[in-house]
């Protein structure tokens, strides 16, 4: 099916109605009529087109389940070609409220993060606020599946499941932490690190830093 979608969306259609015959669909992926017209029906039961059939022929657009497909494709793709796969993302540092430093030092979190990140962290988080048009990549990152760190219950309460990327910032190893469930809005990122990140690059609420996160 995403050879089919991908040659709708070569036709435009993630951004307009295309008028498209099954037989000029078979021709563009060179299947049989019947093949094509199967297809289109498929797609259309999957909800990754809309499609309308009138006197004057057929009409598809792509629905926006269809571009995630095609956008998680374009991602996989993108890390075959990319090295390492990284991207860069500019936040600014402001002060939380404390509550990082209190969710870093509970030892159903703290275990997992010496497990599958590989390092204990200082018991703290650095806040970052991304401006706008940093907001792709950010954005890129609720795309990913990252490594999960599970949430657990105590006699109290229940934690949720965070979702973690390694990183670095001027060198300094450290990891992205994105909790499921938070109140923090979209534009907010915290980071750990083993050290102080504030004390060891000598960083401000108002300065501005380059997080290189691998993907």
């Amino acid at each position: 099916m995403l050879e089919v979608l991908k040659s709708l969306a070569m036709m435009n259609a993630t951004r307009k109605v295309v008028k498209i015959s099954s037989k000029e669909l078979a021709e563009r992926i060179g299947q049989s009529l019947q093949t094509a017209a199967r297809k289109l029906k498929e797609l259309e039961d999957e909800g990754l087109i809309d499609r309308t059939l009138t006197k004057d022929g057929q009409f598809v657009v792509i629905t926006e389940k269809g571009k995630q497909l095609l956008y998680k494709e374009y991602m996989d793709y993108k890390k075959i070609f990319e090295d390492e796969g990284t991207i860069k993302i500019k936040g600014e540092v402001f002060s939380g409220v404390g509550e990082g430093r209190y969710y870093v030092s509970l030892e159903g979190y703290k275990k997992q993060f010496k497990e599958k990140l590989g390092f204990e962290p200082y018991p703290g988080t650095l806040n970052l606020r991304i401006p706008k048009e940093e907001m792709y990549f950010r954005r890129r990152l609720d795309e990913e599946r990252g490594i999960l760190i599970e949430g657990f219950s105590t006699e109290d309460r229940t934690f949720g499941e965070v979702k973690a990327f390694r990183c670095r910032i001027d060198g300094i190893e450290g990891a992205i932490v994105i909790p499921k469930r938070t109140h923090y809005p979209s534009e907010i990122l915290e980071v750990i690190s083993p050290v102080k990140l504030r004390d060891k690059l000598g960083l401000k609420d108002g300065d501005f830093v380059e997080v290189e996160v691998i993907l």
